[in-house]
């Protein structure tokens, strides 16, 4: 198991707690010599053999701790939040970092995280939980692009979440329009939330010609974030989406704008 905080013995060297389990287990000094070698190599810390914990990084700390935990062969490794006390830069580099672990040695991994994008990057299959039970179980592509409820489509990729109408199995009505989706069957009458991802609204300040599922909006927030612009945009029924758009879309804060929401990226949620 590796901890949030790591839990490296302060008085060893980086060397003696690596080794600590295998020393556990009684094995012989060569051999441990020989793994000691091997598993400093993978996780680059050669240099820093004979440092102590005090003496290192966080994302330093981390391969130490990683080391530790595979130098004894784990049918199983069990990672808590093992990233939190990172800084981002330091986080994205140890995601990759441990995915290219998992993948030399082919362990299975229990990795628990609040972090979607520690999730999408490390794991074969997410389990998103809610309430303490499993909300939905699948690859990242399937969680991220076919979630089938409204806790999966908010936490995985903050997607927004239309409270429309059911007018048949395959149609919502929303905010004046009727929006054609995808996803889960529907009832005439009832509820039905509609989830799809801010990137993939389409905006504009023309209304376009003969396209479904467009929908008439005001503008009441616009940030610039360098690669791309959020925008924050509000309905005639007074329901609020946010739109990501590149950069070159500048619309002004009260500026009339029309979404298309493509009839494939509208997801009908089942609960």
């Amino acid at each position: 198991m590796i901890f949030q905080s790591y839990a490296l013995w302060p008085h060893m060297t980086v060397a003696e707690n690596i080794v600590y389990g295998l020393r556990l287990r009684k094995m012989d000094r060569d051999s441990i010599a020989k793994k000691l070698a091997a598993i400093l190599a993978t996780t680059k810390l050669e240099p820093l053999a004979q440092r102590y914990p005090g003496e290192l990084s966080g994302g330093q700390q981390q391969r130490v701790a990683l080391a530790r935990a595979l130098i004894v062969g784990p049918e199983t490794l069990l990672l808590d939040e093992p990233l939190s006390n990172l800084d981002a830069n330091l986080r994205e580099e140890m995601r990759f970092e441990i995915r290219r672990l998992h993948d030399e040695y082919r362990y299975t991994t229990v990795y628990v995280t609040h972090d979607q994008s520690e999730a999408m990057t490390t794991a074969d299959l997410i389990a998103v939980m809610n309430a303490g039970k499993i909300d939905q179980l699948g690859s990242p592509e399937d969680i991220y692009a076919r979630p089938e409820s409204e806790f999966v489509a908010r936490f995985i990729g903050a997607a927004n979440v239309i409270k429309g109408t059911a007018r048949d199995a395959t149609h919502v009505e929303f905010a004046g329009a009727t929006l054609a989706v995808v996803g889960a069957r529907l009832t005439a009458g009832q509820s039905a939330p509609v989830a799809i991802r801010q990137h993939e609204i389409l905006l504009s300040t023309q209304p376009p010609a003969a396209t479904p599922n467009t929908l008439k909006a005001v503008v009441t927030r616009q940030v610039y974030l360098g690669m791309n612009r959020d925008y924050m945009v509000e309905t005639a029924d007074g329901a609020s989406l946010r739109v990501t758009t590149p950069t070159e879309t500048a619309v002004e804060k009260g500026s009339e704008v029309w979404l298309t929401l493509p009839p494939e990226r509208c997801r009908a949620l089942g609960r």
